[in-house]
């Protein structure tokens, strides 16, 4: 058409129609590729962002949504607001790139008007392809910037709170004042259960008032001495208490005591380096029974 425009001859409205609907086939040709890329880019950034999946809440009818003051509030909101200017920004940058490649452009779209007709479909081919290539590299750049917000945002709204993050620990190890009732109620059980043994000993070794350490040893029962209850502070008085009510001899020995309160269990005999020190121990209580005294050399 460009190249015989007097070939068409128009005489009646069904000839406009007619060129109209020709001119619309030769453009459908000619665009279609690119309409088809970019729609494949939409769908696949689509997909990258998230799986499609079908959300039937979205659909049902919500009477929430009816409310002015909800309206109003999306719309103006921070969230509204924020939309507003990403579309501002799109608007504008995509039309001032587009405006940017025309008019570097304008020297050719002058000189179009003196050149042969034939040579327009490629220059007008050339015009396009880079006023799309800068409009498509522009809209890759706020796409980009885009995603980056809208993930910041995301993260951001599931975020959990202090108190959600408090309710969940609570949640997956306990509440820690229950806790720590109840390992209070564990170590004074314990400790009760400990002192009960007290009275089964046969020597308490302690640091006057720091540590005080009972053990039982009985020839007959064989095996080391096993200790049977440990303290420091008020409980090695209290261990000191009841071993001087039920007549249990009391060794003070400060370095012995500390040492052995550090390296010993309760219930389990004592470490073999201990084996010296408590046999002496053991050989003073006898003579203390037994009222003897080594001869004089």
């Amino acid at each position: 058409m460009i190249a015989d425009p007097a070939g068409w001859r128009i005489g009646r409205a069904e000839g406009v129609l007619a060129l109209v609907g020709l001119l619309l086939s030769a453009a459908a040709q000619f665009l279609w590729p690119a309409v088809a890329l970019l729609t494949a880019a939409g769908v696949l950034a689509s997909l990258v962002q998230g799986p499609p999946r079908v959300v039937f809440d979205r659909i049902r009818p919500d009477p929430a949504r009816l409310s002015l003051r909800n309206g109003v509030r999306r719309v103006f909101g921070f969230r509204g607001l924020v939309e507003l200017a990403k579309s501002v920004v799109k608007l504008v940058t995509v039309t001032a790139v587009a405006g940017g490649a025309l008019l570097g452009q304008r020297s050719l779209l002058l000189g179009a008007m003196d050149v042969d007709p034939n040579a327009l479909p490629e220059r007008i081919l050339a015009l396009a392809v880079t006023t799309v290539a800068a409009v498509l590299a522009a809209t890759l750049a706020i796409a980009g910037v885009d995603l980056a917000w809208s993930r910041l945002l995301w993260r951001r709204d599931n975020r959990m709170s202090k108190e959600e993050l408090k309710e969940e620990l609570k949640q997956a190890e306990g509440d820690r004042m229950v806790k720590a009732r109840l390992r209070s109620l564990r170590l004074d059980r314990s400790r009760r259960r400990m002192l009960s043994a007290v009275p089964r000993a046969t020597m308490v070794v302690a640091n006057p008032t720091h540590y005080s350490v009972a053990m039982r040893y009985v020839r007959s029962e064989a095996g080391a001495p096993i200790v049977v209850a440990k303290g420091v502070d008020l409980i090695a008085l209290k261990i000191r208490s009841i071993a001087e009510a039920h007549n249990i001899p009391v060794i003070e020995d400060k370095p012995l005591a500390r040492s052995l309160y550090e390296a010993t269990e309760v219930e389990k005999p004592i470490p073999t380096e201990f084996y010296r020190a408590v046999a002496e121990i053991v050989h003073l209580i006898q003579r203390r029974r037994t009222g003897w005294t080594p001869p004089r050399q």
